[in-house]
């Protein structure tokens, strides 16, 4: 009898994991941010940035001491995005070329004026959005993109090469790219990730270990489950694999630091809120690619693996009833990922 309730209950704590119930420990580490949309762990140091989007600024904070922050770079210009509801952004992804080199992507001016920023954040002060040690494009309206590009969600940086999901053209789709070896890089139209896949809007984006560059369509956001995962070759600029996992709205995808084979990615879950949350990604054996929840999160924007371990994701959160306190949060996710 004893083997059998010990049986039992294994099959039953399993059962559990695999439904994302047991899997995580999230605690949240940062609060008072305002749609923080963008997540990146500093090289070497551990510290982690975020782009707190609709408050113009990109800060930091260390995860040995959680719940405060300082400020890195102010002042970026500020737009909205969404429909139903509307949401202030400013700047949106983030990723580092080295210690302190930071990629930022905009989102706080006009599609065919955006500008993917390269900031030294190497000082103890903060400096101005306009402090550039690097400004990439714009790429304006013409016969690339026929709106111009705006709203740089996402940013992955293979080598010198930087990757950015775009969502200003919405015929096209556009993964953008920029040599940042070069003494004046472009950004250049690289993959028309919408002609690809007939589904709107890249959003997240990784880097695999075989070099294949891994963007999360997002899709309409008034759709449920229509969101892919989709792989590219970067020397043949064309879709390898797409795999329709369930999801309704990836907005972040990262690989995790010491195993290159397990993927996770956030659902923002526009249309139903409470289904939004942090995923693993695994291979079902057959092809595809089977999405776990680990955790239910508000609206998760982004996410990264901190150098502990630990996935750290933003989350937009619902401002509570008469708090003047923005609900914007870091989460830290530890456990059985």
């Amino acid at each position: 009898m004893r083997i059998i309730i010990t049986l039992a209950a294994a099959l039953i704590i399993t059962a559990a994991m695999n439904a994302g119930v047991l899997a995580a420990e999230p605690v949240v580490v940062l609060k008072g941010l305002d749609n923080p949309c963008g997540i990146a762990v500093q090289p070497e140091t551990g510290l982690v940035f975020v782009s707190d989007s609709a408050a113009g600024k990109v800060v930091k904070f260390d995860p040995k001491k959680p719940g405060t922050s300082i400020d890195v770079i102010t002042d970026f210009p500020i737009s909205t995005y969404g429909k139903g509801p509307i949401y202030n952004i400013g700047p949106l992804g983030l990723a580092f070329l080295d210690k302190n080199t930071l990629v930022v992507g905009g989102g706080g001016l006009e599609d065919g004026a955006e500008l993917l920023r390269v900031y030294d954040v190497s000082g103890d002060k903060p400096i101005k959005a306009k402090d550039m040690k690097k400004k990439i494009g714009p790429l304006t309206a013409g016969d690339v993109s026929i709106k111009g590009e705006g709203n740089f969600y996402a940013v992955a940086i293979a080598g010198n090469t930087v990757y950015v999901a775009s969502n200003g053209d919405d015929t096209k789709g556009w993964v953008l790219r920029a040599d940042l070896g070069a003494d004046a890089p472009k950004l250049e139209g690289f993959i028309a990730t919408k002609e690809a896949t007939l589904v709107d809007a890249p959003v997240g984006i990784a880097i695999a270990s075989n070099g294949l560059i891994v963007v999360g369509q997002m899709g309409e956001i008034t759709k449920e489950g229509d969101s892919l995962l989709t792989y590219y070759s970067a020397k043949k600029k064309k879709l390898v694999a797409s795999h329709k996992i369930g999801l309704h709205d990836i907005a972040g995808l990262a690989y995790y630091k010491s195993d290159k084979n397990r993927l996770y990615a956030v659902d923002f879950a526009w249309i139903d809120t409470k289904q939004g949350g942090l995923f693993r990604l695994d291979s079902d054996g057959k092809g595809g690619v089977n999405a776990t929840k680990i955790e239910s999160l508000d609206k998760p924007s982004a996410l990264a693996v901190g150098a502990d371990g630990a996935i750290y994701v933003t989350v937009f959160g619902t401002a509570k009833k008469d708090s003047k306190e923005k609900p914007g949060t870091v989460v830290k996710i530890t456990g059985n990922l």
